[in-house]
């Protein structure tokens, strides 16, 4: 490691490893010991005081270095798990204590110390996961969000990492999601804020455990065949007194103006037109890359990052674009197959297209307008349902123009907006018919998939960040069987490539009926060179016996999913047999062949047909039509009681008993 290059480069905005000089490491000077190096230009004087220096009462002075701003000591006999802060006289003659800036573990709240850890401890054995790991974009790609104190508790208290490493993963297997997203587990003094106010961008919060239990978690994630994505806010940073604040006794960190210095959340703003703000925030992401194997990172509030204050009326910050374009080029150039997420609600053009072509360089972003309006829509009565028919057919008409992941996250989830599944139109019947048919048509829709915990249990209380969640809900049949539901959305969607494959090529999804008003009846289809899922989403509680649906494929036609199936706690008006498609009696129609099906009320309907294997035409449409046979199996199926469709409430109760 060249320590003069690495100054040098941050120094001049371009250092995503800067946390290989500044910080505390240890080291070998003639004895066993830790080097201390800090950033503070503005300081007359720096020294580090500590568990061994008695506090104050015997501190080290540090040194200027040769390079402009940077002090730096060796401390001979200092042992991993010792904490230390700075002690930094001002210009002013005013004595400040600050935690270490690159501090790679911390004191847990409300004490604010930093902490020696030798990173080298850590050890790995994830090498397969590393090497055939990407960005995803032809992969399937279902996301569970977790907050990590509060997914489940052990007698009221959070979960550690090794907790989380053994009951988690399973769980996310089980559930058929391919990667974990965390909110920020970077160190953070107020849990009310869930991370995002955040005080130590290279310390992984004490909350749960420590630096190597956490790579511990990931290394078993990798293992286990599950990707971890982590949160990171380079936007604002909690303005405690111990923190970034006014580091060295004048604004380093944040702008110089008070005007731009003061977020909106009660919080400061990085100077994102500084040269070693941007090293210092490019390295953190480097960091957790390099040192953690993180295959993703997502960027929390982009639109704040693009307008000055998010405010457009204000215009684009150009500082601040200039430093997301520098971050996602040396993140994408170092870390290739590593994710780069923007969260961003404004219509900011090129966010997801390289930085070679003047774009942001992200690889995805949040679609938080299909978000909006397909909620929206849900909300609404069915019997204005007809004026709002475009809700959810509008999303494609801009969806190319980026890489879009579409989100059910956090922050629909709480504020009094609802969680999910209270959001839906109606009495608790319809609730659960709708939120069904809604996940339907996420996970065939374009796009990969991100989820909040409890959106699986079909959750009525918001999330409390105070709280596990309600795993009770499992003991009662539907909340159980929506589960049971999501976890199969979970695996047709990752064992079908039609699904998933040509999300972002144009050539996987197409119409075939997005004009149905009247009905509410959707109809789409997703395919590649081998299969065709036809979707079709009914949005009243109309149902229809003989549903006649174009389709765009000669074949057989075989019912692989119906939200209103009775193992879904549905009404069981399925399509139980395969259908084989019909000669069009129209022949000036766009497709040449149709299929008569069933319709539930509310429910949503996956139809699979192979590209391989085609079958005589019918001829009419009354051959089409189920036998009387068929239709008598099918009340009678309808008539028998409903059995629990699992037992995950039992095996959680027994998980929680271990």
């Amino acid at each position: 490691m060249d320590q003069a290059k690495i100054i040098e480069s941050f120094h001049q905005g371009h250092c995503i490893n800067a946390y290989r000089v500044f910080g505390a490491h240890f080291s070998y000077e003639g004895s066993e010991g830790v080097r201390f190096t800090v950033y503070a230009p503005h300081a007359r004087r720096v020294s580090v005081i500590g568990s061994f220096t008695d506090w104050g009462y015997r501190p080290v002075d540090m040194e200027r270095t040769g390079f402009t701003g940077v002090w730096s000591a060796f401390v001979s006999g200092v042992k991993e798990w010792d904490s230390y802060k700075y002690q930094i006289e001002d210009a002013r003659g005013n004595t400040l204590y600050k935690s270490d800036p690159f501090a790679f573990y911390s004191e847990t709240r409300p004490d604010n110390a930093s902490k020696v850890y030798d990173l080298n401890d850590i050890h790995w054995s994830d090498q397969a996961w590393m090497k055939s790991r990407s960005k995803n974009f032809d992969r399937p790609m279902s996301i569970y969000e977790v907050y990590a104190g509060g997914w489940m508790r052990d007698q009221g208290f959070p979960f550690t990492y090794v907790q989380l490493k053994e009951q988690l993963i399973p769980y996310v297997k089980e559930r058929g999601f391919t990667h974990i997203e965390m909110m920020p587990l970077n160190e953070y003094p107020f849990d009310g804020s869930w991370g995002y106010q955040a005080s130590g961008y290279f310390s992984v919060t004490s909350r749960y455990g420590n630096p190597t239990e956490f790579a511990s978690f990931v290394n078993a994630c990798h293992e286990a065949g599950i990707g971890v994505i982590m949160d990171m806010v380079p936007v604002h940073f909690v303005k405690d007194a111990f923190g970034l604040r006014y580091f060295d006794g004048e604004p380093l960190y944040e702008y110089r103006d008070p005007r731009d210095a003061e977020s909106q959340w009660g919080t400061m703003n990085f100077d994102l037109w500084n040269e070693e703000v941007r090293s210092f925030l490019m390295s953190a992401a480097g960091f957790w890359c390099d040192t953690y194997h993180i295959d993703g990172i997502r960027i929390d509030a982009v639109s704040n990052l693009i307008y000055w204050g998010g405010n457009r009326d204000r215009g684009t910050n150009d500082g601040s674009l200039a430093f997301m374009r520098r971050m996602n080029w040396y993140i994408s150039q170092n870390y290739p197959q590593v994710m780069l997420i923007a969260e961003d609600s404004s219509d900011f053009p090129k966010v997801t297209a390289s930085t070679l072509d003047n774009g942001l360089g992200f690889d995805y972003k949040w679609d938080l307008g299909w978000m909006n309006d397909t909620l929206k829509y849900y909300s609404i009565d069915p019997l204005y349902r007809i004026w709002d028919h475009n809700k959810l057919t509008f999303s494609m008409a801009y969806f190319y123009s980026e890489r879009f992941l579409l989100p059910l996250s956090h922050d629909e989830n709480v504020h009094g907006k609802k969680t999910i599944i209270d959001r839906m139109w109606g009495d608790y019947d319809a609730k659960f018919s709708q939120v069904r048919n809604l996940y339907a048509y996420m996970f065939a829709h374009p796009g990969k998939k991100l989820n909040f915990m409890g959106n699986e249990l079909a959750s009525f209380r918001e999330f409390d960040e105070n709280k596990e969640l309600d795993w009770f809900l499992l003991d009662y049949p539907r909340h159980d069987a929506f589960m049971r539901y999501f976890t199969d959305l979970n695996r047709i969607y990752a064992s079908h490539a039609c699904m998933y494959k040509d999300d972002y090529t144009g050539k996987g999804f197409n119409w075939i009926d997005a004009d149905n008003a009247k009905q509410s009846v959707y109809s789409f289809y997703r395919e590649d060179e081998n299969e065709i899922i036809v979707c079709i989403l009914n949005n009243t509680s109309q149902s229809y016996e003989n549903y006649t649906v174009p389709v765009p494929f000669e074949g057989v036609y075989t019912e692989i999913l119906n939200s209103e199936k009775d193992i879904y706690d549905g009404c069981n008006m399925c399509n139980y047999e395969p259908v084989a498609s019909r000669k069009n009696p129209d022949e000036k129609a766009r497709f040449a062949d149709v299929i008569d099906i069933r319709i539930a009320p509310w429910s949503a309907i996956y139809l699979l047909v192979s590209k391989k294997k085609k079958t005589v035409r019918k001829s009419t449409k009354k051959d089409a039509k189920p036998s009387e046979k068929k239709t008598a199996a099918v009340k009678k199926s309808a008539a028998e009681p409903k059995k629990k469709a699992t037992s995950t409430a039992e095996r959680k109760r027994k998980t929680k008993a271990q």
